[in-house]
């Protein structure tokens, strides 16, 4: 019966969302007060299970998420993005473009959130095509990949990060293990898929490449550019590769696991990023505070819905029916990695959001993940993975790609949602050869 419940609280929730158009938001409590109802839950009990998934999953995420969206905008305000574009490709130069453009699309995807990388790197894109001559999807298809793949594998983006928080995931291994992984990702569906597309043609609106680009003086250096997007990655990154070599306990041990917190090297980027992207640039105070409330604003529904999920997650646990998907993941033929892949990737297609089947897709494996003492990091991965699987129509970034390139629903179809099936797939791969390794 538990397993029925489950199954009635996806397909409840895909019915809300798809035919009803409910947002996100609501359709995830709808579908978590109904499993406690019909796992008989009283109503005082499930509320508090709602309550206690939501402030366990925002309390710790809220900042993460917060300060990330902040760094991204005060690099993309500040010219750091469009610097570390035009640097790159004069480093590697015509022939070398898809390299470049790849590069750029991961260095900029990690600190900017995907929708904001999209709308600050396209005409960008456009700018380079008309200089070059170069067809714009042999372009743009590297950058993007890199776009997606961040998004999708590596905190700290919204949806990685919640998921790396609902597994109780070490995320400097997350970030380590992600992006040994996104490299054949993005350079299967980025530079060799995008040479099978030569037969499609763009045809994007004409005032996008009326470009409004700032001069290379008005611009920050390329140096400090990539040291300020990459700053928290490095603090992170560095703290969880020490710890890891080292057992011991001191109180420089203690500085560096404070350091390489995530909120703490977010807080840090952005103090840097405060001076580099702005007081550098002879921006105001007061600017750099406006810019500040903006980004912070453009997350928060994007917070709501990722308590919402950890409300979802937490009925399943308190219900009874984590318990039931536990036990009956220790008969299970196959990897949990590969079963949790295909649950994001099936609630993917259904909805379109990445960071909701990512979410929703966790609630119902953690379970199974426990039972089995699968790694937690490369369950974040492959369902990060399985969340960015064939985009189509009802996917917001389906129709940005669509309208911004002037394509056909069909040669979006040929170009897009395979490489999106393509970073997939390869994800996953890279995944289950990962779990033989370590």
């Amino acid at each position: 019966m538990a397993l029925l419940i489950l199954i009635f609280s996806v397909v409840l929730l895909l019915v809300l969302i798809v035919f009803f158009k409910i947002n996100a938001l609501f359709s995830l409590i709808i579908a978590a007060i109904a499993v406690g109802f019909l796992q008989g839950m009283p109503g005082e009990a499930i509320l508090k299970s709602v309550e206690n998934g939501i402030g366990s999953t925002l309390g710790q995420l809220a900042l993460i998420l917060a300060f990330g969206a902040i760094l991204g905008k005060l690099i993309a305000d500040g010219g750091g993005a469009q610097q570390i574009t035009t640097g790159l490709i004069k480093i590697f130069g015509e022939k070398n473009l898809q390299w470049a453009m790849a590069l750029t699309g991961f260095l900029v995807g990690i600190p900017l959130f995907y929708n904001v990388g999209f709308v600050v790197l396209v005409p960008l894109i456009f700018m380079v095509c008309a200089t070059t001559r170069l067809p714009l999807l042999y372009v743009a298809l590297p950058l993007l990949a890199s776009l997606s793949v961040t998004h999708g594998y590596l905190p700290p983006h919204p949806g990685a990060t919640a998921i790396a928080i609902l597994y109780h995931a070490d995320i400097g291994l997350t970030m380590i293990y992600g992006i040994i992984i996104a490299i054949p990702a993005i350079i299967i569906g980025g530079p060799v898929f995008s040479k099978t597309l030569t037969k499609i043609k763009p045809d994007p609106p004409k005032g996008l490449f009326e470009v409004d680009v700032r001069t290379e003086e008005e611009l920050p250096g390329l140096g400090i550019s990539l040291l300020t997007g990459l700053f928290p990655v490095f603090l992170i990154a560095v703290a969880s590769i020490i710890e890891s070599i080292f057992h011991t306990e001191s109180i420089w041990m203690s500085a560096l696991a404070f350091i390489g917190n995530p909120v703490v090297a977010l807080l840090l980027a952005i103090m840097l990023a405060l001076y580099t992207m702005g007081i550098q640039q002879q921006k105001s105070m007061q600017a750099l505070m406006n810019s500040i409330e903006d980004s912070v604003k453009s997350i928060s529904m994007i917070l709501f819905i990722i308590g919402a999920a950890g409300a979802f997650k937490e009925v399943l646990v308190d219900s009874g029916i984590g318990e039931y998907v536990s036990d009956l993941a220790q008969g299970l033929s196959f990897s949990p990695l590969l079963l949790v892949w295909i649950i994001a990737a099936v609630i993917r297609v259904s909805l379109g959001s990445a960071t909701v089947a990512g979410l929703t897709a966790a609630g119902i494996a953690l379970p199974i993940m426990e039972a089995t003492n699968t790694s937690p990091e490369l369950m974040v991965l492959a369902t990060g993975a399985g969340s960015l699987m064939f985009s189509h129509v009802n996917d917001p970034g389906f129709w940005m790609f669509k309208e911004y390139f002037g394509l056909t629903i069909k040669d979006t179809i040929r170009s897009w949602s395979l490489m999106e099936t393509i970073i997939s797939v390869v994800g996953l791969i890279g995944v289950l050869i990962m779990d033989r390794l370590i």
